[in-house]
């Protein structure tokens, strides 16, 4: 029987680039809430300390474990030798806490956190920028592996890996080097589909978000005039089972090819109109009667 383990994102508590999506609770509290829930992984988030002994003890006494968490890459623009100096910290921490993956997610040039820049103002790369910048994140994955960490790469709303066709193209010029995150919300968000993306490089998926949409919000942006910060103010993102994305297929597609490891739930909305414990206790039972469906085991 394939083994799954089910983790959340805590920006449904504390949005990083939104403040005002954020609820007032402490950490303890938000590993609470979403182990109450029946969730045993956290990603890592803001309000998180960064020594080991520190967080160490915090998690177990939540009972959940570090599932993962993001880095800022800047390889679009900046040299291998500055994102090895800021990504070292990191790699000695999620090592130190025995978490599974680092998050790669590019800001370079995105405009992911710009409320200003409307999403069809997003960063295009040329074919041979494409490769040159693949072939460079290649070589970077290969050596935060090399240190003890291997990293999932995030393709993402608003930056230069947004669309399908980049997907494919980056994964064509990447090597085994830089595995791959599979997040269905951004890629259904970008007028893509999840289903297909599995098909086509399930061998390098590694890390799987299961962020839900729901359609009708981005169906009706204006994409001329809004952001990506827009877009979630507007309530663009939710948890499976409060959306309109096909979970039961989606992870049915990764048992097909035998995926094991975590199922994040990554869902950045108004924490007021959409309380936390509340949406991870949907998203949950969703996840819980899909992954069911599809033969997994849940690891709790």
């Amino acid at each position: 029987m394939l083994k799954a383990k089910l983790g959340m994102s805590p920006i449904a508590w504390w949005n990083d680039d939104l403040p005002e999506l954020s609820d007032d609770v402490s950490l303890e509290e938000c590993l609470r809430q979403s182990r109450s829930a029946g969730f045993t992984g956290m990603e890592l988030g803001q309000r998180f300390p960064t020594n080991p002994d520190e967080m160490l003890p915090i998690l177990r006494a939540a009972d959940v474990t570090l599932c993962g968490g993001w880095f800022s890459g800047t390889l679009v623009d900046e040299d291998l030798s500055a994102n090895k100096d800021r990504i070292q910290p990191m790699i000695e921490l999620f090592k130190a806490v025995d978490a599974p993956c680092i998050v790669y997610g590019e800001v370079a040039r995105s405009i992911q956190g710009n409320r200003a820049a409307p999403l069809n103002t997003k960063p295009v790369l040329t074919d041979d920028e494409m490769t040159a910048y693949a072939r460079k994140l290649t070589e970077f994955g290969e050596w935060c592996a090399e240190q003890g960490m291997p990293l999932s790469y995030h393709h993402h709303m608003g930056a230069v890996v947004q669309f399908q066709h980049e997907l494919d193209a980056f994964m064509a010029a990447s090597g085994e080097g830089i595995p791959l995150l599979l997040d269905a919300g951004h890629l259904a968000f970008a007028g893509g589909d999840p289903l297909a993306a599995i098909d086509k490089h399930h061998a390098r998926i590694t890390h799987v978000h299961v962020k839900d949409i729901r359609r009708s919000v981005t169906d009706a942006l204006d994409r001329d005039k809004e952001s990506f910060l827009d877009a979630v103010i507007k309530g663009a993102f939710t948890v499976p089972g409060d959306g309109s994305l096909d979970f039961g297929a989606i992870v049915q597609r990764c048992a097909d090819y035998g995926y094991e490891g975590w199922f994040v739930v990554e869902a950045e909305q108004d924490p007021v109109a959409n309380p936390p414990q509340k949406m991870a206790e949907v998203g949950h039972a969703e996840l819980m009667r899909v992954m069911t469906a599809a033969g997994y085991e849940v690891i709790s």
